[in-house]
């Protein structure tokens, strides 16, 4: 996949790896970059730096996915390129509340389920397209002190592992990424310091590193998209001794809990 002349949808485009894609895909000289987040202010600021289309979006709403797709096709033609790259994170355990629970499951899952819904069949029609998921390390193996984002996470990766099966003979390109810890608002104090009790962040790589990645998996249309190479090596572990895999994990979570309480 080259992205010269591409037109190229990404959602939670207003901050963070969203914003970063945006930015390199223009750099990388597509034809059309569409910034899409229920930030719609932050969305339009991002594309008019770019030179881009900035769209308001709740991606939970397959309504407002649909209108996403049908905006940017009118627009620019088609759409070759769908980041699905919007999510959310509430730190709990299985008592979490459900409303919280649904909004993951919302925006973390549906809204891969409905940009694939929405982009897909002009895809198919035209025998290519290249979907891109934003999942996390979590996806492949876990979050320990947040129990609905790594959930649904998981959920995400399977979600994409079937389209690129289901798809893949008839041109569709799937790339699931699966970053851990990213310089973001979600991993970012709201004053832009990181979280001290995050144990993500001594490994944490800028929003540009993450891009790059992308792109360099993109080009060599591969699935799995780790900007820390060290979760290949965690998720060989885990595959090869499950049992062993979690107890490390247990010993994780109980330095991570006593970070939080301390």
């Amino acid at each position: 996949m080259n992205i010269q002349g591409k037109v190229v949808v990404v959602t939670g485009g207003a901050s963070g790896i969203g914003k970063a894609l945006c930015e390199r895909f223009a750099q990388e000289g597509a034809r059309g970059v569409v910034v899409a987040d229920l930030d719609a202010a932050g969305a339009k600021r991002v594309a008019e730096a770019i030179g881009g289309m900035g769209v308001g979006v709740n991606v939970a709403v397959e309504a407002e996915m649909k209108a996403l797709v049908q905006a940017a096709t009118e627009r620019f033609g088609q759409v070759d390129v769908f980041c699905s790259n919007a999510g959310i994170i509430v730190r709990g355990d299985e008592d979490t509340a459900n409303v919280d629970w649904q909004r993951h499951w919302d925006v973390n899952v549906m809204a891969h389920v409905y940009a694939a819904r929405a982009v897909l069949p002009q895809m198919l029609a035209r025998g290519e397209g290249y979907l891109v998921q934003t999942a996390s390390a979590a996806g492949l193996l876990s979050q320990v002190n947040a129990a609905p984002y790594s959930v649904t996470k998981h959920a995400a990766v399977g979600f994409a592992e079937w389209l690129s099966i289901a798809h893949g003979a008839q041109g569709i390109r799937v790339s699931c990424l699966c970053p851990q810890g990213v310089l973001t608002p979600m991993l970012m104090g709201a004053d832009g310091s990181q979280r001290s009790q995050s144990f993500l962040g001594d490994g944490a790589v800028s929003p540009e590193a993450v891009a790059g990645a992308v792109i360099d998996a993109m080009r060599e249309e591969r699935f799995l998209v780790l900007p820390h190479p060290e979760v290949l090596t965690f998720l060989q572990r885990k595959t090869a001794d499950y049992d062993r895999w979690i107890r490390g994990m247990r010993r994780l979570r109980e330095k991570v809990v006593g970070m939080v309480r301390g």
